[in-house]
């Protein structure tokens, strides 16, 4: 039992220390105008490290990432949201498992940042481009990538929009908070599917600097028709997603996996390898 409650507090601080990301994502998106910045993780996470104590702050954050990593694993490899093993449901636990990846990388970032180890780092997206671009087939994987995300986007969007968020949440009769949760996801659907369509352009023009970044998708969506009110909209909705993950560091149902079954995973995926 006490097993249980330690790893829902640490699947809900991941969710807490993602939250507190985004919403400096927003907060430089609404503000770069004028300050200059760049609405990405990095830039976020070196923005809160200039501020009193940042160095504590960003470590911290670092420490809760971890956290939502264990759970996105637990998810992932050990199905704790009992997805099944149908295809629909491998697809969602492989994209659950590439978000483990991504938010480990963060994380790393954020306490190397923290102890002063490694610089700055460039875009994440666009090495990530040129590391794929190196490979054999380099701009045809750059182009299913783009496809993974852009279709991430979509399914991000479906979910915020048909509000299957909702099973997973002990919400009840709180419209306030499931307004947000809406609102948040559609947005990061949004630029989800914008940087996925960015890494398309990258593969078919063999260019990993086309390969964009969440500040890239932003400035994409301010080129289009009307796209000042639509960029301060996405940016406002990047932190409604921010909130939406406070919401589920408060509501969300956490099952702890059993290490069995964790166990039994981690051994199907060695063999497959």
């Amino acid at each position: 039992m006490r097993a249980n409650v330690r790893f829902e507090l640490l699947a809900k601080c991941g969710y807490a220390a993602r939250g507190v990301v985004f919403i400096l994502i927003a907060g430089l998106a609404l503000f770069s105008g004028v300050a200059g910045g760049s609405p990405e993780t990095k830039s976020a996470l070196s923005t809160l490290l200039q501020q009193p104590f940042g160095r504590v702050w960003v470590g911290l954050i670092g420490v809760g990432l971890l956290g939502f990593v264990a759970w996105r694993l637990a998810q992932a490899l050990a199905d704790a949201d009992q997805h099944g093993r149908k295809a629909k449901a491998l697809i969602i636990r492989s994209a659950l498992l590439g978000s483990a990846i991504t938010y480990l990388g963060l994380a790393a970032y954020a306490l190397g940042r923290a102890f002063a180890i490694g610089g700055n780092g460039g875009s994440g997206e666009q090495g990530f481009a040129s590391w794929i671009m190196s490979q054999p087939f380099g701009p045809y994987l750059a182009i299913a990538v783009g496809i993974g995300f852009f279709v991430g986007g979509g399914v991000t969007i479906l979910k915020g929009a048909t509000g299957k968020f909702k099973r997973y949440l002990k919400l009840e009769h709180r419209s306030a908070a499931s307004l947000i949760c809406v609102y948040g996801l559609i947005a990061r659907g949004v630029v989800f599917a914008v940087t996925g369509m960015l890494f398309v352009f990258a593969g078919i023009h063999v260019n990993p600097e086309e390969a964009g970044n969440m500040a890239d998708a932003l400035h994409w969506v301010r080129e289009l028709p009307f796209g000042g009110i639509l960029y301060i909209a996405v940016a406002l909705g990047l932190a409604s997603f921010g909130l939406y993950n406070f919401i589920e560091s408060r509501y969300r149902i956490v099952r702890t996996p059993s290490l069995g079954r964790l166990g039994s995973a981690l051994a199907n995926v060695n063999q497959s390898t």
